[in-house]
C-alpha cells in the first residue's frame, strides 16, 4: 500500500464528517449537483441549498425541464451563479445524451458543461466507485506537504492526477476512501494557515515537518475583496432579478441607488454576456 494511504484510512475511519454526499445511496446526480456547489464554497452554505435543490429536482430530467431562471433563482445566494446556469446545461445534455442518467465514463462527464477534471473524476469515483485519482485544493496541498515537502503547492496541472494517482491503493474501495480522505485532511488538519501538525496522522513521514517546515512560495490566486467589487454590484443586480421572478425590471429600477453608477452598467452587461440576465424592450430579466 502506498505510504500515505494506511495512516489516511485509519485516521477517515476516526475523523470524517457525516455529510449528505457520503451516505450510502445519495447517488449520481445528487453528487454532481454537490460537486457543483462546493466549488469554492463552504460545506455549511451548501448542505441546505443542496437538500433544498434535490427536493425541488430530483433528477437531471427534473431540471432539465424548468427554465434557465428558475436555476439561477435557486441558486440564491451560494455565489459564483454561472455555476447554476452550466448545472442546467449540463442536465439537459444529459437528458438528451445519456437517457436522463448522470453519465460513469470520465471523458462523458467531461464533455459536459461546466465539468473539469475534479468534478468529472470525483462523480466516477464517489457515486459509481471506479478507480481514478481526485484532486482538489485541499488534496494538492496535502501532496505538497506530506510528499514534496513544500508549504503550499504549485499551480494546478496535469502533473497534480498522476501524483495522486501514486498514492492510490490497488484495491477500488480503499482508493476511494484515501481520494476522500486527502480532501478531508486538507479541510481539517493541513490547511492553508494553521495546520494541525500534532494531529495529523501522516506527521511522522510528512517531508514538509522533516525538513523544519521551510517557507515556499505561495502562488495560490488571491481573490479580490467583495464589498465595492464587481462581484457585489452583479450580485446585487442578481437579486433584484431573482425577486422579481419572472416579472422583468425596467433598467432604471434595477439598483438605481448603487454608488457607482457605471460599475452598476458593467455588472449588467457583463451578466448578459454570461447568460445569466437577457435585456429587451428597456427591461432586464433572469434568461428564459
Amino acid at each position: 500500500m502506498p505510504g500515505i494511504a494506511a495512516p489516511l484510512i485509519a485516521w477517515y475511519g476516526r475523523n470524517a464528517r457525516d455529510l449528505p454526499w457520503r451516505r450510502p445511496g445519495f447517488g449520481a446526480w445528487g453528487t454532481l449537483v454537490s460537486e457543483f456547489m462546493l466549488q469554492q464554497t463552504p460545506v455549511a452554505r451548501v448542505i441546505p441549498h443542496l437538500e433544498a435543490w434535490l427536493t425541488r429536482w430530483p433528477t437531471p430530467a427534473d431540471l432539465a425541464a424548468a427554465a434557465p431562471a428558475a436555476a439561477v433563482t435557486q441558486w440564491a445566494n451560494l455565489g459564483y451563479p454561472r455555476r447554476a446556469l452550466w448545472l442546467h446545461r449540463a442536465a439537459v445534455e444529459i437528458r438528451d445524451r445519456h437517457d436522463g442518467l448522470v453519465p460513469r465514463d470520465v471523458d462523458a462527464l467531461l464533455a459536459l458543461t461546466g465539468i473539469g477534471d475534479y468534478t468529472a473524476r470525483a462523480v466516477a469515483v464517489f457515486a459509481y466507485g471506479d478507480r481514478h485519482p481526485v484532486v482538489d485544493t485541499n488534496t494538492r496541498r496535502v501532496l505538497a506537504r506530506a510528499v514534496a515537502g513544500l508549504a503550499q503547492p504549485g499551480p494546478p496541472g496535469k502533473g497534480d492526477l498522476a501524483r495522486m494517482s501514486a498514492e492510490l491503493p490497488s484495491d477500488v474501495d480503499e482508493a476511494a476512501v484515501v481520494n476522500a480522505a486527502a480532501m478531508e485532511l486538507g479541510a481539517l488538519v493541513c490547511t492553508a494557515r494553521a495546520p494541525k501538525c500534532d494531529a495529523c496522522p501522516l506527521a511522522a513521514q510528512c517531508a514538509w515537518r522533516a525538513a523544519g517546515y521551510p517557507a515556499s512560495e505561495d502562488r495560490r490566486r488571491r481573490q479580490a475583496t467583495y464589498e465595492g467589487s464587481d462581484r457585489q454590484a452583479r450580485g446585487a443586480v442578481l437579486k433584484v432579478l431573482r425577486d422579481a421572478d419572472p416579472a422583468a425590471v425596467r433598467l432604471d429600477d434595477v439598483v438605481p441607488k448603487w454608488p457607482d453608477a457605471a460599475q452598476r452598467d458593467r455588472a449588467i452587461d457583463s451578466l448578459i454576456a454570461d447568460g445569466l440576465a437577457e435585456a429587451a424592450d428597456g427591461a432586464l430579466f433572469l434568461p428564459r
